[in-house]
C-alpha cells in the first residue's frame, strides 16, 4: 500500500537516499530542505534516479513552519533525519551552539512526531523513524554535545514508542555507523573553528582518524533501503544498528572496561 512519507534533511546523504528509495517503492515522498538551491538538487537527483519526489522548504527549528508542512503533507510516515555534526569539547562549546544543536536534533524530531500523531492515531497506522547514530549508544571525547543529542533522541524515542504502541503507530530508531555523508564536512569546519583551543592538537588527530576511515565507510543507500523496508514492514523492530563498524563498536563497548577504553582513547587523541 502506498503511503505518504515525509523525510527531513533530504537533499544529501541518508535523507536523499531514503527519499529516493521510498519513492522508488511507490510511496508519495516529500523531502524537506532549507533552501531553493537544495530543493533543486533534490529534484535533479530524483529525476536522475527516474522517480518523483516532492519538496518542501523547512527549517525544522521553525515551529510554525513545521506545523504548516505537516498539515499540508499529512504524512503517514515521518523520517526525522535532519541534523549536523558538532565537534567541540565541552569547554569549547558555548550555550548558543549547544542550544542550536539540541533544537535541531532533539526538539525538532519530537515536535514533528507530535504534530503528525493525531492523524496517525485517527487512521490506526503510522511510522515515526528517527535517524540516530552509533553515538546514540556510545560516547567519545570532542563530540559530546552531538552524542548527547543522539542519546536524548534515543531516550525520547523509547518513551514515545511505548506511549503510542496501542494506536498502531510504530516508533523506530535507526543507528548508522560511519557512512559517506556531508556530516564529515562539518568536522573539518569545526576543527578549523577550534584552532585556538588548548585541545587543537586533539581535534587535528580526531580529523585525521576520521579521514583514514572514510574510504571504508558505507554507502548511504544502505540506510535508505533499510528505512524504506521499515515503512513496508508489518512489524518493524524498535531499533536497527547499521554498518559493520557500528556492530563492532557496540560489542567492544560492552566488553571493554571503562578505564581501558578511556586510556586507549586518550592515547589515540593525545588527551
Amino acid at each position: 500500500m502506498a503511503r505518504t512519507v515525509l523525510v527531513t534533511g533530504a537533499n544529501s546523504g541518508i535523507g536523499l537516499a531514503t527519499a529516493l528509495e521510498t519513492a522508488r517503492r511507490g510511496h508519495r515522498t516529500v523531502g524537506t530542505v532549507r533552501s531553493e538551491a537544495k530543493a533543486d538538487a533534490l529534484r535533479k537527483a530524483a529525476a536522475d534516479a527516474g522517480v518523483e519526489v516532492d519538496t518542501a522548504l523547512l527549517d525544522v527549528t521553525d515551529s510554525d513552519r513545521c506545523a504548516a508542512v505537516v498539515h499540508e503533507v499529512a504524512p503517514d510516515v515521518v523520517v526525522n533525519n535532519a541534523g549536523y555534526g558538532l565537534t567541540g569539547a565541552i569547554e569549547d562549546v558555548d550555550d548558543d551552539e549547544a542550544r542550536a544543536l539540541l533544537e535541531t536534533m532533539v526538539i525538532a524530531p519530537m515536535r514533528l512526531a507530535r504534530l503528525a500523531l493525531p492523524r496517525m492515531r485517527e487512521q490506526g497506522w503510522g511510522r515515526i523513524v528517527n535517524i540516530s547514530s552509533i553515538y546514540g549508544r556510545t560516547t567519545t571525547p570532542l563530540t559530546g554535545w552531538y552524542q548527547g543529542a543522539k542519546h536524548a533522541l534515543e531516550a525520547l524515542s523509547d518513551a514515545l514508542r511505548i506511549e503510542v504502541a496501542s494506536s498502531g503507530v510504530r516508533v523506530v530508531l535507526v543507528e548508522p555507523g560511519g557512512f559517506r555523508t556531508s556530516i564529515w564536512e562539518d568536522l573539518d569546519h569545526d576543527v578549523e573553528q577550534r584552532a585556538g583551543s588548548r585541545l587543537a592538537a586533539a581535534y587535528r588527530r580526531s580529523a585525521t582518524v576520521t579521514r583514514l576511515a572514510q574510504p571504508i565507510m558505507g554507502d548511504p543507500g544502505q540506510v535508505g533501503r533499510l528505512v524504506a523496508g521499515i515503512v513496508d514492514a508489518r512489524r518493524p523492530r524498535a531499533r536497527y544498528l547499521v554498518g559493520l563498524d557500528a556492530q563492532v563498536l557496540v560489542a567492544a563497548d560492552r566488553i571493554t572496561p571503562t578505564p581501558v577504553k578511556d586510556l586507549v582513547t586518550r592515547l589515540t587523541l593525545g588527551l
